[in-house]
C-alpha cells in the first residue's frame, strides 16, 4: 500500500507543475509589440494597412539623421543636454505634497533648494503614476520606451537583460549623443553597450544606504566640468534603501533628502553658468514606498512617483506648485523625444506633458500632439489592422461632428477626426487678424488632441496578447486531475488496513459519526475557496484564517471540557476497570506520570494558550491591504525607544532557549551527543542576542562587518548541529536490543526486536531541533518587532503538540494536522505579510551577506516570507514522534502509512486545492478591474 499512495503523490505533484507550469504560460501577458526603431517615417501620417514591422530605411550617419529629424520635425530640439536623475523609490508626496497641499514642514526644509525652484515656477512637478509591479526594472523600462511591461518583469527584475525594444537612450544614441551613467548597474544591465562612460552599483544589497550614493556623487563634479557627454543618468539608490531598512519614517529619510537636495543643486547651478548650451534636469523617482519601506504593489504610495522637470522650457510667470498635477510615468519618454528632437519610440503609449512645452509657439505645440498621435495610430492600426485615418474623415465627413459611437474603433475614429479637423482648422486661421479666434481654434485642437491621446493610451495599456483559451483550460484540467490523484492517495491510506489494534480500539468510537471540529474543517476549507474569488478577501485574507484558526481551537477548548466533565463523573467506573488491566497496560498508562486530574489541566492550559497567543498576534499587525493604517502593537513599537524593541527580542530568544533545554529533558537518554547538540543551540542564541545588541536599527553604516560575521557563524553553526542530529540520533536512540532468548526452541541465535521508543526519541529529538532552530533563524532574520509574534507562533505550536500527544482519543489525526496548518497560515499574516508584493522583506534577506547575491538574498527571503508555515511544518516532526508505536511486526509500514504519510499528504492536498481552485478564478477574473493589481499578485 505505501508503494500505491507513494506513486500516486509523485504523480499527482508532476502533474500539478506541469499544469501550473503551462497555466503561468497562458495566464500572464505579453504586451504586444512592434519590433525595430522609429525613423524618418514618424513624422509623415500613417497609411492605410498594416504596419510594417521590421523594415527600416537606410541608416544614415548621425549628424546626417539629426539634420533630418530637425527638418521633418519642423522644429529644432528644445534642450541640447540631458541630466536624468532617479532618485530610487522617492514618493512624489515628499515634494509635491498630496491634495493640493504641500507637504510636511520637516519635508519641505529637507529639501529647500527644490522647494525653492518650485515656490519660483521654475520647476514643473507631477505625480507620475507607476504601473504595478512597483520594482525598478520595468519601471526604468517605462520610462524610456513609454511601454508597460508585462506582471511578470517583477520576476526578471532579478535578473536583467539587454533592452532590445525601441526607446529614447537608443534614439539619441543614433544622432550622435554620448550617454553617462553613474549609479545603479541595472542601466548597464539593460543597455550593455551604449554609455561612454559608466559607473554601477548593486541595487539589491539594501543594507547600504551610504556608499551607493557616494560612488554616484564622487565623480559629479568631474562630469558636470565635462562637456564631451549630452546625456549624463544619475542613479542614487540610498533613499529607498532607507526606506526598506526603517521606513517612510526614518530618521535617515530627512538626511538622504537633503544629500538629494544637495545634488539638484550642484547640477542646476552647473547649467546655469554654461549659457552657451541648453540643458534640461528631469528629477523622477522609479516608484513610492509603503509605510514600512517597502514596494512591488498597487497601492498608491507605492505608484505615487515623481517627476520634476527643471529648464527654461517649463519656467512661466505665475504657477501653484502644490497642485494635484497627475501624469502617468510612461508620459516621459514621449516628453523627452519631442524635447531632444528624436522620434517617440515605437511602443510609447504615453501623452506628452503640456507645461513643459512653454517655450514653444502654439503651432509648435500642436505639431508635437500631432506627432504624438500618429505614433499612437500606429500602435492601434497593429492592434486593428483595419483602421484608417483617412476613412474616420471621410466617414466623419470632414466635420467635428458630435455622435456617440458604439464600437471602440468607431470612438477611435471619431476621436482622432475631431483632432485632425481642429487642427486644420487652427492652420487656416493661422495669421488672421483676430486673435482670439486663432486662440480659440487652438484651445479646440489640443483639448481634441488630449481627448484621443488620453482614451488611446488607456485602452493600449489594458491590451496584451490573447492567449489560447484551451491552453489555460488544458492546465487547468491537469491541475484538478492532480488533485484528483491526491484524494485518491488519501482515501486509500483512510481505507488502509495497516492501523494497529490499540489504534482501531482508541479510535474506534471517533469512527461512528461526524464531530463538530470536522464538520467545521470541511466547511472551514469550503468557505475559503470560496472566498477567493472576491477581490476583497484576497486582500484581507488574514482574517480568514483568524477566523478559522480561533473557531477551531475554540471547539478543541469545548470539546475538552466536556471531556473534562464527562471524565470526572465515570471516576469511579474507570478506577474500577483498571484494576481488570495487567501490569504492561498500566504501566504505559503511568509512563506519563500525569493524573488525570494534571491530565486535563494541561489540556485546558495548552489550548488556552493558543487561543490566547493568537489573539495577541492578531493585535500585533492590522494587516491586509485596505487597513494597514490602523493602530496596533506594531506601530507603537515602531514608535518606541529601540531598547524597548531589543528587549523584547532578547527576551524571545532567551524564551526560545529554555524551552529547548526543557525539552532535552523528556529524553531518556543523556548521551553526549545530545549535550553537544544542546551547547550548540545555547551558542547559537547567544550568538542571536549578540547579533540583536550589535545591529542598529537605523545605522547609518553601509556595511556592519561584525554582524555580518556574527550571522555566517550563525549560519555554519546551526547547519552542523542540524546534520549531526540527524545522522546521530538513529544511534543515540536505537531502533533495535538484542533479545537475549531465541525466538523459537529451534533457533539459537539471538533475535532482534524493535524499541518504539527509540524510534520516538529519535524524531522527538531531530523535530525540535529543526523547530527550535528555525525559530532562531527566523528571529535573527525577521523585523526586530516580529520577535514576539515568532515567539507565540512557536508557543502555539509546542502547545498544540502538547494537547494532542496528552489525549490521542479526543481529535482524529487528520483534524489534529489540518489544525497545526491553519495555525501556520494564521501566523503567516499574524507577521505582517499580505498577498501584496510589498509587505516582503528584502531587508532580512542580506543578513550575513557583504554582497549582493541572487540565489543566497533569494533563499533567504524565502525564509523570511513564510517562517510560519514552515515552522508548523518542521514542528508536525515533533507531532510525528507523539504517534504510539504499538506493533512491532509491520513497524515500517505503520511508520509510513501512519507516521509520515497522513502530515505530508493532507497540507500538499489541501494547497492542491486551494491553487487549482485559484487558477479558476483567475481564468474567470482575466478581464477583472483588479486582475493585475490584487488576483495576480497572490
Amino acid at each position: 500500500m505505501g508503494a500505491a499512495v507513494a506513486g500516486w503523490t509523485v504523480a499527482a505533484v508532476l502533474l500539478q507543475v506541469a499544469g501550473l507550469s503551462l497555466f503561468l504560460y497562458g495566464f500572464f501577458p505579453v504586451k504586444p509589440t512592434l519590433r525595430g526603431f522609429s525613423g524618418p517615417e514618424s513624422y509623415r501620417m500613417p497609411s492605410c494597412g498594416p504596419v510594417s514591422a521590421g523594415e527600416q530605411e537606410p541608416a544614415l550617419p548621425p549628424d546626417q539623421l539629426r539634420s533630418l529629424y530637425r527638418e521633418l520635425a519642423e522644429m529644432p530640439p528644445v534642450y541640447d543636454r540631458l541630466v536624468l536623475m532617479v532618485i530610487d523609490g522617492l514618493p512624489a508626496e515628499f515634494v509635491l505634497g498630496k491634495g493640493g497641499k504641500p507637504p510636511s514642514k520637516e519635508l519641505m526644509e529637507s529639501m529647500p533648494y527644490t522647494q525653492s525652484l518650485l515656490a519660483g515656477c521654475q520647476a514643473a512637478g507631477y505625480h507620475a503614476k507607476a504601473a504595478p509591479p512597483t520594482v525598478t526594472m520595468p519601471r526604468l523600462k517605462a520610462m524610456v520606451s513609454g511601454a508597460i511591461g508585462g506582471f511578470l518583469d517583477v520576476a526578471f527584475n532579478f535578473n536583467t537583460q539587454a533592452f532590445l525594444e525601441d526607446n529614447l537612450l537608443d534614439q539619441l544614441h543614433m544622432i550622435g549623443h554620448k550617454l553617462v551613467m553613474l549609479g545603479d548597474d541595472t542601466w548597464i544591465k539593460l543597455f550593455p553597450t551604449l554609455f561612454a562612460r559608466q559607473d554601477g552599483v548593486s541595487s539589491f544589497y539594501v543594507r547600504d544606504t551610504v556608499e551607493v550614493d557616494f560612488n554616484v556623487s564622487r565623480h559629479l563634479e568631474f562630469e558636470l566640468a565635462a562637456k564631451d557627454w549630452s546625456v549624463l543618468v544619475l542613479h542614487y539608490l540610498g533613499l529607498d534603501h532607507v526606506g526598506h531598512i526603517g521606513g517612510r519614517r526614518s530618521v535617515l529619510m530627512t538626511q538622504k533628502m537633503k544629500e538629494m537636495d544637495d545634488v539638484i543643486r550642484k547640477v542646476h547651478s552647473a547649467s546655469l553658468q554654461d549659457n552657451l548650451e541648453r540643458t534640461l534636469l528631469v528629477v523622477v523617482s522609479d516608484h513610492g514606498m509603503t509605510e514600512g519601506g517597502n514596494h512591488g504593489g498597487s497601492s498608491y504610495e507605492e505608484t505615487d512617483s515623481l517627476a520634476l522637470f527643471i529648464g527654461h522650457s517649463v519656467e512661466r510667470p505665475h504657477c501653484s506648485p502644490y497642485d494635484q498635477n497627475e501624469a502617468l510615468q510612461v508620459d516621459l519618454a514621449p516628453t523627452l523625444a519631442l524635447l531632444f528632437g528624436i522620434p517617440i519610440p515605437k511602443n510609447n503609449i504615453g501623452v506628452l506633458l503640456p507645461e513643459v512645452f512653454n517655450s514653444l509657439t502654439d503651432n509648435q505645440k500642436l505639431r508635437t500632439l500631432e506627432l504624438n498621435s500618429w505614433q499612437i495610430l500606429r500602435l492601434l492600426q497593429a492592434q486593428m489592422p483595419a483602421f484608417c485615418l483617412e476613412d474616420c474623415i471621410n466617414w466623419e465627413g470632414g466635420l467635428g461632428i458630435v455622435v456617440h459611437p458604439e464600437s471602440t474603433e468607431k470612438k477611435f475614429c471619431h476621436l482622432l477626426s475631431k483632432a485632425f479637423v481642429s487642427h486644420q482648422s487652427s492652420r487656416l486661421h493661422q495669421g488672421s487678424n483676430f486673435m482670439s479666434a486663432e486662440a480659440q481654434y487652438v484651445g479646440t485642437s489640443v483639448e481634441n488632441y488630449y481627448g484621443f491621446l488620453r482614451y488611446a493610451s488607456e485602452w493600449l495599456s489594458h491590451r496584451a496578447t490573447d492567449k489560447p483559451f484551451y491552453l489555460l483550460i488544458s492546465a487547468i484540467l491537469l491541475m484538478i486531475m492532480s488533485c484528483l490523484f491526491l484524494m485518491g492517495a488519501v482515501s486509500r491510506l483512510f481505507k488502509g488496513q495497516s492501523l494497529s489494534q490499540t489504534d482501531l480500539l482508541t479510535e474506534s468510537y471517533l469512527d461512528q459519526r461526524w464531530h463538530l471540529d470536522e464538520v467545521f474543517i470541511l466547511t472551514g476549507i469550503l468557505l475559503y475557496v470560496i472566498s477567493l474569488g472576491s477581490s476583497s478577501f484576497v486582500e484581507e485574507e488574514q482574517y480568514t484564517w483568524n477566523f478559522l484558526t480561533s473557531t477551531l481551537y475554540l471547539i478543541f477548548l469545548i470539546k475538552t471540557v466536556q471531556a473534562m466533565l464527562k471524565g470526572s463523573n465515570s471516576v469511579l467506573v474507570h478506577r474500577a476497570e483498571e484494576k481488570r488491566f495487567d501490569g504492561n497496560n498500566f504501566s504505559y498508562a503511568s509512563s506519563y506520570e500525569l493524573t488525570p486530574g494534571k491530565r486535563d489541566g494541561y489540556k485546558l492550559c495548552t489550548i488556552l494558550i493558543v487561543l490566547v497567543a493568537g489573539r495577541v498576534i492578531r493585535a500585533w499587525h492590522q494587516g491586509g491591504i485596505n487597513w494597514v493604517h490602523f493602530p496596533d502593537i506594531s506601530k507603537l513599537l515602531a514608535q518606541a525607544d529601540s531598547s524597548i524593541v531589543k528587549s523584547l527580542q532578547t527576551v524571545s530568544v532567551l524564551a526560545v532557549v529554555a524551552l529547548y533545554s526543557v525539552s532535552l529533558m523528556l529524553l531518556r537518554a543523556r548521551s553526549k551527543v545530545v549535550i553537544g547538540v544542546w551547547l550548540s543551540h545555547i551558542y547559537c542564541g547567544l550568538l542571536v542576542l549578540l547579533h540583536i545588541w550589535e545591529n542598529q536599527i537605523n545605522t547609518s553604516l553601509p556595511i556592519n562587518h561584525s554582524t555580518t560575521s556574527i550571522a555566517r557563524l550563525f549560519y555554519g553553526t546551526a547547519s552542523v548541529s542540524i546534520s549531526a542530529t540527524i545522522l546521530a540520533s538513529p544511534w543515540i536512540f536505537p531502533a533495535y536490543y538484542t533479545e537475549t532468548k531465541p525466538a523459537s526452541s529451534s533457533d539459537s541465535n539471538p533475535v532482534k526486536d524493535i524499541d518504539s521508543h527509540g524510534i520516538s526519541d529519535s524524531v522527538f529529538l531531530t523535530g525540535m531541533t529543526y523547530t527550535v532552530f528555525w525559530c532562531l533563524l527566523q528571529l535573527l532574520l525577521q523585523q526586530p518587532i516580529n520577535a514576539i509574534p515568532l515567539l507565540l507562533i512557536f508557543l502555539q505550536t509546542v502547545s498544540s503538540i502538547a494537547h494532542f500527544s496528552l489525549d490521542k482519543t479526543l481529535h482524529k489525526q487528520w483534524v489534529q494536522v489540518i489544525a497545526m496548518q491553519f495555525l501556520g497560515m494564521a501566523g503567516h499574516f499574524g507577521l505582517g505579510n499580505t498577498n501584496s508584493l510589498a509587505s516582503i522583506d528584502v531587508a532580512g534577506a542580506f543578513i550575513g551577506i557583504s554582497s549582493y547575491s541572487t540565489v543566497l538574498s533569494g533563499v533567504l527571503m524565502f525564509i523570511i516570507t513564510y517562517g510560519s508555515p514552515l515552522m508548523l511544518y518542521l514542528g508536525m516532526v515533533v507531532y510525528i514522534s507523539m504517534k504510539d508505536i504499538s506493533t512491532p511486526q509491520q513497524l515500517w509500514s505503520y511508520v509510513l502509512d501512519k507516521m509520515i504519510t497522513m502530515p505530508c499528504l493532507l497540507p500538499l492536498l489541501i494547497n492542491s486545492v486551494a491553487l487549482t481552485s485559484y487558477t479558476i478564478v483567475l481564468l474567470l477574473m482575466r478581464n477583472h478591474l483588479f486582475v493585475w493589481s490584487v488576483f495576480s499578485p497572490k
